[in-house]
């Protein structure tokens, strides 16, 4: 045998063994893979390994994905294609855990063929690509006895939550029917709907981000604010409460004592609530907070007024609601964290020891209001009647309550910032609160009815009439109260990506849900909603910035008391009573002129110090990623010159050698 054929023979058995090494390792990957990802992505969570267990029936998952069309469709589109593989990486996970009881299907609807038309039967969201071409992107969840359940289309606002999203989905299909939530809000959480009333070009405003991610996991219904009784409804969400009568008050009160489930949000200046600009122009002050403590003190806590929650050490960043990295810090505009720094002996901000916030990771508030425990002198000291009171979200041990004496004051940040004391110990703004109450109305309320005049049927006469309901519970009640709002609004706990297409900041809703499903019973998805935040807080950036701010603080501080001394006499020029005319009049006018043009030049002075400061801290990033980017090509060069000496050095000692020989 010859040295060619040797060869070929050699190349093919290297073939051989080589797509047999790669048949063999896809067979078993799945055992052998290693998830490096920092939080685990493609690691199913314990709570989606629970409910993987109690499957006691087949379960079918078709994943739905336009992956031809996908290639031509616009960029927007084709970002599409990675969070489509990671998506089925993780259901074959699901595949992986459920030992045979999760069969997954994948499908590319082609234009006109069958897979197409049962995308749309299952409602499946369609976006057309070109005249033939549709784009598909859901799941289909069925089982053995023709329970379906789907995701009609994974939006970039759930990539956060998709395993919680598929757990769900799953869970749903074998157990148990939508949770009914009731809103009660003073805010048009729900929308708009279209009214004859609107004007020709006027759009109904559309429900609040929240709102429709609960839709699709809860039956979500609107619950007026001038009821007599609570409808039944699994839970109630009462959202910024402002002057509600009190036989609605009554309402609350028993569909509580009854085991009804609610969750409060209150807020002693509301962002989300914005005055009504006819009023405005009349000049009718309206009032932005809201309070329930008619019923908070009976729970054992209460939200004083004009009170706020302050924390200088977790800060948010306040462009992300100003627009401006250079604007000032907005003392109440705090970002919850798990852990701050242990070496200073800073706590966190997350009860870690109940579900609700255990696994929370990042959660913001603006100007949240002060919870506080009260004595409550309406509960019996029996051990039956006594409230345990469970904070869930507060500031670190740094953290302060301060006071304004009116609702302008928010707008004096920068003196809100300077007259602020640390404290220590944290300020509470969430709490759980569970027992077994006791009334707000022990007897009962007086309600106002109509009835018809037995004298003159075509008239009407108003009675009194005594309403009495349940004076203690029955059995443990659960609310939970926050003392902040604008959590849940979009532009903090939301931002738009493209078009209408919102997306998911950090877990303030995240929050809000869990607290939903620990109160129903349902620990197994709490565990897995907070997981994979990409939400990441900047720290070394925040630490180049606050060192920017650092270095032009006192210059800045300087012209800004100089701006506001200018001002101020500026002011009191304008309003003296010295002539309009000769003399007196000129040199007033002058002296304005001088003023201004000082006050012209200071703003100008603090546009430059603004300018290096912003120069100054995109140097010092500059300089962070020049020193991220270089120690891998220069240990690659490294590398190379070492590699190059020592070949340079062994053709030298062979040449040597075979000089000599």
């Amino acid at each position: 045998m010859n040295r060619t054929i040797r060869a070929i023979i050699g190349a093919a058995f290297i073939l051989i063994i080589m797509f047999s090494a790669i048949s063999i390792c896809q067979n078993i990957r799945k055992s052998w893979k290693i998830d490096v990802t920092d939080q685990k992505l493609y690691t199913l969570s314990d709570g989606t390994k629970s409910i993987l267990a109690k499957l006691n029936q087949p379960i079918k998952a078709k994943l739905f994905y336009a992956k031809t069309a996908a290639l031509k469709g616009p960029d927007q589109i084709k970002y599409f294609n990675n969070y489509y593989e990671f998506v089925r990486a993780l259901l074959e996970e699901y595949v992986a855990e459920s030992k045979g009881m999760v069969e997954l299907e994948i499908i590319d609807p082609r234009p006109f063929s069958d897979d197409e038309v049962t995308a749309m039967r299952y409602g499946l969201q369609q976006y057309r690509i070109t005249e033939e071409e549709n784009f598909f992107f859901g799941l289909v969840v069925q089982t053995q006895f023709g329970v379906e359940k789907v995701i009609p289309f994974f939006s970039p606002d759930r990539q956060n939550f998709i395993e919680y999203d598929i757990s769900y989905l799953i869970d749903t299909a074998i157990t148990r029917q939508k949770t009914r939530v009731g809103i009660m809000s003073s805010l048009p959480v729900m929308g708009d709907t279209m009214s004859p009333y609107m004007m020709p070009n006027q759009q109904p405003r559309r429900p609040w981000t929240f709102v429709e991610q609960l839709r699709e996991r809860y039956q979500v219904e609107s619950v007026p604010a001038d009821v007599n009784e609570i409808p039944d409804i699994d839970f109630l969400l009462i959202i910024h409460p402002k002057n509600l009568p009190e036989r609605t008050l009554f309402a609350i009160d028993q569909f509580v004592l009854k085991g009804g489930k609610t969750i409060v949000f209150v807020d002693p200046y509301c962002f989300a609530d914005a005055p009504d600009q006819m009023a405005m122009q009349m000049g009718i002050q309206q009032s932005r907070s809201s309070e329930l403590n008619v019923l908070l003190r009976t729970w054992g806590i209460e939200m004083p007024a004009d009170t706020f929650a302050g924390d200088k050490t977790i800060l948010a960043r306040q462009e992300r609601i100003t627009g401006d990295m250079s604007s000032e810090k907005i003392l109440g505009y705090l970002n919850l964290l798990p852990d701050i720094k242990k070496e200073d002996s800073i706590t966190g901000c997350f009860n870690t020891n109940n579900a609700i916030t255990a696994e929370l990771n990042q959660v913001e508030v603006l100007f949240a209001g002060v919870l506080r425990e009260v004595a409550d002198s309406n509960q019996a000291q029996e051990s039956s009647h006594i409230i345990e009171r469970t904070p869930l979200i507060m500031t670190t041990n740094k953290g302060n309550s301060f006071t304004v004496s009116n609702q302008y004051e928010m707008r004096l940040t920068s003196e809100l910032m300077r007259e602020f004391i640390p404290g220590d110990k944290p300020i509470t703004m969430g709490y759980l609160i569970t027992g077994r109450f006791r009334s707000s109305f022990p007897d009962g309320i007086e309600i106002e009815i109509e009835s018809q005049d037995p004298n003159d049927p075509n008239e009407t006469i108003k009675s009194k009439k005594q309403i009495k309901g349940l004076a203690d519970a029955q059995e443990d009640c659960a609310i939970v109260v926050f003392s902040d709002v604008d959590f849940i609004i979009d532009g903090i706990a939301y931002e738009v990506i493209f078009r209408n297409l919102m997306r998911i900041r950090g877990d303030n809703s995240a929050l809000v849900l869990n607290t939903i499903d620990k109160l129903s019973g349902s620990t197994d998805l709490i565990s897995i909603r907070t997981r994979g935040n990409f939400s990441r807080s900047f720290k070394v950036v925040d630490e180049i910035i606050k060192k920017a701010e650092q270095e032009t603080a006192e210059e800045k501080a300087k012209y800004n008391m100089e701006i506001t001394v200018l001002k101020r006499d500026l002011q009191s020029i304008s309003t003296s009573e010295s002539g309009e005319d000769g003399i007196v009049g000129d040199s007033k006018r002058q002296k304005k002129r001088e003023i201004l043009k000082k006050i012209n030049e200071a703003e100008l002075q603090l546009k430059n110090i603004r300018l290096k400061r912003r120069e100054r801290t995109e140097r010092l990033k500059n300089l962070l990623r020049n020193f991220n980017m270089l120690p891998g090509p220069a240990v690659v060069l490294v590398i190379a010159v070492a590699l190059g000496i020592r070949r340079s050095v062994r053709k030298r000692r062979y040449i040597s050698h075979a000089s000599d020989a």
